[in-house]
């Protein structure tokens, strides 16, 4: 392969990129402000310039391009056996130069800014910029606007590197911002009556290099410092999304975009970055509970196990058929643990998976762009992260039925049901995923919950087990491009609130225990009123393992059918180890 020398270092290339892009993939430090993998490059913000020598086609001497001038290396074509040099006296002054020019109108606001901490101006500002300000007039303010209903623009921070306005027209097409006015008035802008509203246009705030763009919901919300970034996948929609959930003691404050070539690129939908609000919303179960005397009370886990065992066990004892209606909303992990469990109970058991719900119609950005093209970005209308993964594993134990047909076995309609005990799980976003069809189909059933959400479901519900969401656990989705994703835990579960994998867990411990339950040798009596008048129950909790991801797909991978889950499953990359450039002094 070609190769170009960059600050003493030899890289290799692939015919056809730059000089700042060969620098970025060989992992050296050139500052940066107006380019980007997924736009055009404009070479506008001008700190990226550097020496560059090539060559002479005559003599085969290495010379220097241009007579010496610095050249933008986010533009530079790279060539075989350039040298670069962006450490020389004269980049490094350039680089001094434009900092010093950037920062002559910048607000020194830095203490009260949503940026600070992840900002390049700050990074830039203490590698390569003076110490002090030689500049003594008045700074020019610019004002604050609206532009939208997630995007805050703060106008006196901006430094023009045009990222945003490259977004809204070449990436959504949709072209709602602009640069207004010239020298230090210039600014970015929307047409009045035209807010930036796309369905993508929150990424302009990942985009910003600056303080200048900021998300109205995070605003001086957290310090980013004290945020801990976990990755994961996208939980409401079938385009498996890469994100990081970014997070700090047990709170979701946002979730960020994670680049993948092979799936959004660099960006995500608004639907995506504000759609987990329900992890910390006020409908989330927070405990288990079983029907006593038709009203659903709070319990104790082992309580509700073995109601939900026994209820389950009595369906396939007395000639009725247990049906499993598992989500599109959880992990193949989960579904596969949860099959296994009612396949114990009734080998001949129905299995089916949950309404998947679809909105609209798939969406490519920009409008009319191939899907294929490398800078297109698709929305998926179907509004469920794992419906293929859910029917894939569902599919190893037997035939699988789609929603509507899991309700005419149900009885839905003619109310004939061969099917005795349903054990449902829910998991969605909205709580009312749970329509009239459903509730009717399970009424006079024995029906277990797992739910993350109060619904319309728990009417007809003789035990509920409260669930976590994607957040409070790892697992595998498989997206609408076929794409075996894994994810891991960020925050703890909410309230008393298990992964499906660890209920369903829980739950075969049970089973396996409830035969020799007659010999009362492994109960024990708990009261369960302390301090007040004595009661007590037999309890004997379920002795079984927590629940691990990576542990389950090893055990599918054994079964026909799920060998994928040994090799095509993609695990996120591990982050690197941060580096400091300040000196550490033992004292």
């Amino acid at each position: 392969m070609p190769s170009i020398t960059i600050n003493g270092t030899p890289c290799s290339f692939t015919p056809g990129q730059t000089i700042l892009q060969v620098a970025n993939a060989a992992g050296i430090d050139i500052p940066q402000y107006c380019y980007h993998d997924g736009l055009s490059i404009v070479a506008s913000c001008r700190i990226c310039l550097a020496e560059v020598w090539a060559p002479n086609p005559k003599t085969g001497q290495v010379e220097p391009q241009m007579g010496g001038k610095l050249q933008p290396t986010c533009q530079t074509p790279a060539a075989e056996g350039m040298v670069v040099y962006t450490d020389s006296p004269k980049a490094v002054a350039n680089q001094k130069a434009v900092m010093e020019y950037l920062l002559i109108n910048h607000p020194l606001d830095c203490p009260v800014c949503d940026q600070a901490g992840e900002c390049l101006l700050q990074d830039y500002s203490y590698e390569y910029g003076r110490g002090v300000s030689r500049f003594e007039e008045q700074k020019v303010k610019q004002p604050k606007k609206d532009l939208g209903p997630h995007v805050l623009l703060y106008s006196d921070r901006c430094i023009m590197c045009t990222r945003c306005v490259r977004f809204t027209r070449e990436v959504t097409g949709t072209g709602e911002l602009m640069v207004a006015g010239r020298g230090n008035k210039e600014e970015i802008d929307v047409f009045p009556g035209v807010p930036l509203d796309n369905d993508l246009s929150a990424n302009v705030i990942d985009l910003c290099p600056v303080g200048a763009l900021l998300d109205k919901d995070f605003l001086f919300s957290q310090r980013v410092w004290f945020l801990k970034s976990t990755p994961s996948i996208d939980p409401l929609t079938a385009s498996g999304d890469n994100i990081f959930i970014e997070h700090n003691q047990g709170q979701v404050y946002r979730i960020k975009p994670r680049t993948n070539p092979a799936a959004n690129r660099w960006w995500i939908t608004d639907e995506v970055r504000y759609g987990w609000k329900f992890v910390h919303g006020d409908h989330r179960l927070a405990s288990p509970m079983v029907r006593q005397y038709g009203t659903l009370v709070g319990c104790d886990y082992a309580r509700a196990y073995e109601a939900a065992v026994e209820g389950l066990q009595k369906a396939a004892a007395g000639g009725k058929k247990v049906a499993l209606l598992v989500s599109p909303m959880i992990a193949c992990e989960e579904a596969y643990l949860l099959a296994s469990l009612v396949k114990a109970i009734d080998p001949e058991a129905v299995l089916g998976v949950g309404p998947v719900p679809v909105r609209g119609r798939d969406r490519i950005y920009p409008e009319g762009a191939d899907e294929s093209h490398p800078r297109s970005f698709k929305m998926y209308a179907e509004k469920a992260p794992n419906a293929r993964g859910v029917r894939r594993v569902l599919a190893s134990f037997g035939p699988v039925l789609e929603y509507a047909d899991v309700l005419r076995t149900l009885g839905a309609g003619s109310g004939r049901s061969d099917a005795g005990a349903v054990l449902v799980t829910g998991n969605y976003p909205d709580a009312a995923w749970a329509g009239d069809e459903l509730t009717g189909a399970l009424a006079g059933k024995f029906v277990v919950l797992i739910d993350t959400l109060t619904s319309a479901a728990m009417g007809e519900a003789d035990v509920v087990l409260p669930s976590a969401t994607w957040a409070e656990k790892d697992g595998t989705f498989e997206s609408a491009r076929g794409h075996l994703q894994a994810f891991e835990r960020a925050i703890p579960p909410v309230g008393l609130a298990k992964s499906e994998g660890q209920i369903a867990l829980d739950l075969r411990a049970e089973l396996d225990r409830a035969p020799a339950r007659v010999s009362g040798a492994d109960l024990m009596v708990v009261n369960t009123t302390p301090g007040q008048v004595a009661a007590a129950v037999e309890v004997a909790p379920p002795r079984s393992k927590a629940y691990a991801a990576a542990a389950v797909r090893a055990e599918m991978a054994s079964r026909p059918g799920l060998d994928v889950f040994s090799t095509g499953v993609r695990t996120p990359e591990q982050p690197t180890a941060a580096r400091t450039d300040m000196p550490i002094v033992a004292l």
